[in-house]
């Protein structure tokens, strides 16, 4: 028997699309066990609520739906052809949260749950890896997502939530976040291999103030601590090329294009050479970072131990 409802109550079409959202939600699961059983006391039994509830509950969707989509027969119940269009879509929408909540329960979980971790790209050839190594000796099945990129990038995706933690330099200070610093990494004056210093095996920094420079772009951490040194040293570098990676750098060195300060290599790179600076002291901080007041899921707090039993133990000397 066709019903006839009032347009009182009712949310329009027109109406705001998450308003009508909250109101369908709570009670897609309720319509599902209706139309799947075609008998509103059997889906209250497996629902586990009182069949008047149940009753109730799909009269009042299909007042705010403003569409039959039960015919009712006795205690039996059919779907109409509204109700057919209607259940595909809350069954794929059920499916997809039931997707999701799937996803997140295996994510947090201890023995096989999933890290997002981010690094600077000068950590990625040798650092990284041998952490990943030593950590999933103990952790075996413990997945990770990984995100190369410069600090500043990983610290706005840290604070999307996109990254569960990241290794950067400098160690940041900022109240949203806690960073601890894990080590710290010489930095090099790479020159090329005829220039006039590199026969020396260490250098000044001032001694390079006429110099061109290769640096990383503005915004990354190696280039602010480039920038200090040299002022500390009494100059501002004559920037020659700017770039997004230590090792494109040490080509533009090897090219003879400018000098570079750089952390060492993960193997040599024929064409230039590495020199210490004696001052000032050229060295950089690197740390890890998380969110403040984010709960940590178990893998993300294994992995979290791991990275600060590492202090002073990260990168080599």
């Amino acid at each position: 028997m066709a019903h006839q409802y009032s347009s009182q109550g009712r949310l329009s079409p027109s109406g705001d699309t998450e308003d009508m959202a909250l109101l369908l939600a709570p009670r897609l699961a309720h319509f599902a066990a209706v139309a799947r059983t075609e008998h509103v006391t059997r889906a209250a039994q497996e629902l586990e609520v009182p069949q008047s509830t149940l009753s109730r509950a799909m009269v009042r969707l299909e007042r705010d739906l403003g569409v039959d989509l039960f015919a009712r027969h006795g205690r039996t119940v059919s779907l109409t052809p509204a109700g057919r269009t209607f259940l595909a879509s809350v069954e794929r929408a059920l499916a997809e949260v039931e997707r999701a909540a799937e996803e997140v329960r295996a994510d947090a979980d201890p023995a096989t749950g999933k890290v997002a971790f981010g690094f600077l790209h000068t950590m990625g050839a040798e650092t990284v890896p041998g952490l990943l190594h030593a950590f999933r000796a103990d952790h075996p099945r413990i997945r990770f997502s990984l995100v190369q990129n410069y600090g500043e990038a990983m610290l706005e995706r840290l604070r999307a939530g996109e990254l569960d933690l990241c290794l950067t330099s400098p160690v940041p200070d900022a109240p949203d976040l806690v960073a601890r610093r894990l080590d710290e990494q010489k930095l090099r004056l790479v020159v090329p291999a005829d220039h006039p210093l590199a026969s020396r095996r260490r250098v000044r920094l001032a001694e390079a103030a006429e110099e061109n420079f290769v640096t990383l772009e503005p915004g990354y951490g190696l280039r602010r601590i480039t920038d200090t040194l040299c002022h500390e040293a009494g100059f501002r570098p004559r920037i020659a090329f700017e770039g997004e990676e230590a090792e494109t750098l040490r080509g533009l060195v090897a090219a003879g294009l400018g000098v570079a300060l750089l952390p060492p290599p993960t193997v040599p790179r024929p064409g230039v050479v590495e020199l210490t600076v004696t001052a000032p002291r050229a060295a950089r901080e690197i740390g890890v970072a998380w969110l403040a007041d984010r709960p940590d899921t178990p893998p993300v707090a294994a992995f979290k131990r791991f990275l600060l039993s590492r202090r002073g133990n990260l990168v080599p000397g």
